[in-house]
């Protein structure tokens, strides 16, 4: 595949089209996770957190640098940002619906604290006036249905709270929804979960099938009216992983006229790569699994030298943009060019691909893209137009299902049994 070699340099020709094709159409990143890095690092003082220099230097335990700051955005051409609001998904009931509140607050904070730099954006046409205004559109992403306590009432006004897409699951099950990353135990969406995605459709939230299982997939895109988008997430026919999109979901895709926006995770992207990451993984417990496992239990500095004796035997496979550009290929041959978007997952990574270390970094792939044969309509259309047209036919099919449907206050114990 062309991902075996590095993408080339962008040539000054290709970096001036680039430049031009972004100055028209906002360039939109599906999923960035800088919230919850800012509670990391300053738990609830997250105005401490300043993006105005550089912020690669700024690491919490076990993390890396952050990815993200001001003068790189614009390096990047940023034009619009779904800034996740991510919460473990350990968080369940009350505190849950607290603390992602207190995560939207953080987005709405960034606007307050930089406002020639950021304008929070509630519609597509927001979007395309804020970018008009040289600043960068901040959209709300909820990363869970977790947070919502199992409440329609709870959706609605998270909706109002600013929330424009909710991914169903993150890494565990809901009681009506299967993570792609947890044993299934609904077979997909439940008859409450399928309720969610039609108040979604009704009030105009993108429903996001990152994280969640394939059958979940099949189901929303079965019961979804409107297009649905992943936020972050690869092909599996490049990868194989559960986080990825298996070609059949994206044949669905393209009936929906949803997006699927290619995340930079680096065992997404490489299968070579989460091979190696497993066997690490592996080789690392039968050294030290605390209380009682491995060879050298109780012998941090044995296991230590253990393990890098294996990585020094076994080098870590290199993941790089052009194997980003080939799940972006990939998409586009099985959905079509115009289902295609960027959706980085910076910040909520440890790594990224060589080539795509930050969000200055964007253009690069583009012109990787324009390399691979994408004309100016289509380079635009993955940058944020793609996206820009799901989110303005969401907001479509919501204003008439409003006029013909009221909010729904059905119940996961009505629906599916049990429950509160």
């Amino acid at each position: 595949m062309a991902g075996a070699a590095n993408a080339q340099p962008a040539d000054p020709k290709l970096a001036a089209r680039i430049d031009k094709v972004l100055a028209k159409t906002p360039l939109i990143d599906g999923h960035n996770d800088v919230p919850w890095a800012a509670r990391q690092r300053f738990g609830h003082h997250p105005e401490k957190l300043d993006l105005s220099k550089d912020t690669t230097a700024l690491s919490a335990p076990g993390e890396p640098g952050l990815m993200t700051d001001i003068p790189r955005l614009r390096a990047g051409r940023v034009g619009g940002q779904f800034w996740s609001v991510y919460i473990p998904a350990s968080y369940n009931g009350p505190i849950a619906v607290q603390t992602t509140l207190e995560q939207i607050d953080i987005v709405k904070g960034l606007a307050v604290r930089y406002p020639d730099v950021f304008e929070m954006a509630y519609t597509a046409d927001d979007v395309v006036r804020i970018h008009k205004a040289g600043k960068i559109a901040s959209l709300v992403g909820i990363e869970g249905g977790h947070q919502v306590n199992e409440s329609l009432p709870v959706l609605r006004q998270m909706y109002d709270a600013g929330a424009r897409y909710m991914t169903l699951t993150h890494s565990l099950n809901t009681r009506w929804a299967d993570s792609a990353t947890a044993n299934p135990q609904h077979g997909g969406l439940t008859a409450f979960g399928k309720q969610v995605v039609a108040e979604m459709n009704r009030m105009g939230m993108l429903v996001d099938l990152s994280h969640v299982s394939a059958d979940t997939m099949r189901d929303a895109l079965e019961v979804s009216q409107a297009p649905i988008i992943f936020s972050h997430s690869g092909a599996s026919g490049v990868a194989e992983h559960a986080r990825n999109v298996p070609d059949d979901v994206l044949a669905m895709v393209k009936k929906n006229r949803g997006v699927v926006m290619v995340n930079f995770a680096v065992n997404y992207v490489s299968r070579e790569r989460a091979v190696w990451a497993s066997d690490r993984s592996a080789e690392q417990a039968r050294y030290n699994a605390p209380p009682f496992g491995g060879l050298y239990i109780g012998q941090p500095e044995k296991a230590k030298a253990a393990l890098a004796e294996w990585e020094k035997a076994h080098p870590k496979p290199r993941v790089t943009l052009a194997m980003v550009a080939d799940h972006v290929d990939h998409i586009a041959k099985v959905c079509g060019r115009d289902c295609v978007g960027l959706g980085s997952d910076f910040d909520g990574i440890p790594e990224t691909p060589e080539g795509l270390e930050g969000v200055d970094k964007y253009p690069a792939l583009l012109a990787e893209m324009a390399r691979r044969g994408w004309s100016d309509a289509e380079l635009a259309g993955l940058a944020g137009g793609n996206v820009l047209r799901a989110l303005k036919e969401a907001e479509a099919v919501a204003k008439k299902l409003q006029a013909t449907t009221p909010p729904s206050n059905a119940t996961l114990a009505e629906l599916d049994g049990g429950g509160r």
